[in-house]
């Protein structure tokens, strides 16, 4: 899902990123030797040192004899909306952190292609099948809290919506991120025609919308808000980097929203041949080892070996999920209902 990060390291990433991309003329980038160059838009949390990227940047270039590059962008949504801006002319090779429930959409705009990928060795809740795009890492969205501040956390999204108004959370764009995607279907979900009414309700209680998850999260680990929208997965990360049981996952015994993270290949890639090598190399244990303790995720095939402290995250029994054609055909209009329920 989402490397944690601290607030300054936040910021400075997508400074960095963009200085270094200014030193570099347009439509191009800085190669070692002749070596191919292998362009993947991703989140910005994905790049740093401490997330996934270096490590998986390392493993591949071991086997493919290029140079894989990763270009930061803001969130999931943030960079199907890029690519649409950019349309054939894209430097990217594949688009890596979109979700399954934007799949059609993506599939709509004729910027990608098949990938190639055997997916029999794949193994995620309600299954996965697809000739375009290929999962890389899956898991639920949750409200993490500071159990510092917060005695009696909200059981359900019922209870979350209904809660005390003072208690501030904070939450992202339905726009442009794709936990803030997954809440809106989440709500929607659970409440159907009455989600307006019920978004109106919790937006009493919600800070700020942030663009994106990384300043979300970095408002409520700088002790801005006790409740921030993230994963069940996010507390693993407190647990084993810093050895700390403060931040934990509220259960929501009427379910949790399903997130599965995928990565397709352009129609226009530079590198065809090296974008399926990648994509396929993502279903491999090499890959998938690295996502669980730099991206804080779950893996998508067996065999993987997971810190003790996944054991004792919340166990999620009911997932949510919300088919993606539906999306397709309703995000827009659900969009607009969110942002009208919500005053903006």
């Amino acid at each position: 899902m989402h490397t944690v990060l601290r607030r300054s390291r936040i910021l400075a990433a997508p400074l960095l990123a963009a200085g270094l991309a200014s030193l570099a003329p347009a439509g191009t980038a800085v190669a070692q030797a002749d070596k191919p160059v292998l362009t993947i838009y991703t989140y910005e949390s994905f790049t740093p040192e401490w997330g996934p990227g270096p490590k998986i940047e390392a493993a591949f270039e071991a086997v493919c004899g290029c140079d894989l590059q990763f270009v930061g962008l803001d969130d999931g949504v943030a960079i199907l909306n890029r690519l649409k801006l950019e349309g054939g002319s894209s430097d990217a090779d594949i688009a890596l952190g979109l979700t399954s429930d934007l799949i059609p959409e993506a599939k709509a705009t004729g910027l990608f292609a098949e990938s190639g990928v055997d997916l029999a060795a794949l193994s995620v809740p309600t299954g996965f099948a697809d000739p375009v795009f290929v999962p890389f890492d899956y898991s639920y969205l949750a409200f993490i809290y500071d159990t510092e501040t917060i005695a009696d956390p909200p059981t359900s999204l019922e209870e979350l919506v209904n809660g005390d108004p003072e208690q501030k959370i904070v939450i992202e764009d339905a726009r442009t991120s794709t936990p803030g995607l997954g809440l809106l279907l989440w709500m929607k979900s659970v409440y159907g025609d009455q989600a307006p009414a019920k978004w109106s309700r919790l937006s009493k209680r919600i800070l700020t919308v942030t663009p994106g998850w990384s300043e979300a999260y970095g408002l409520f680990t700088n002790g801005e808000v006790p409740i921030v929208l993230s994963y069940t997965t996010s507390p693993a990360y407190h647990m084993i980097e810093e050895g700390s049981e403060r931040y934990q996952a509220a259960a929501f015994s009427d379910g949790h929203y399903l997130q599965i993270e995928v990565a397709a290949m352009l129609a226009n890639a530079d590198q065809p041949e090296l974008a399926r090598r990648f994509l396929a190399f993502m279903l491999t244990p090499e890959f998938q080892s690295i996502i669980p303790t730099t991206n804080w995720s779950l893996p998508v095939i067996d065999g993987i070996d997971l810190p003790a402290e996944f054991g004792r995250l919340v166990d999620v029994t009911t997932p949510i999920f919300v088919d993606p054609e539906t999306v397709a055909a309703n995000r827009r209009a659900w969009t607009q209902e969110w942002l009208e329920a919500l005053g903006r």
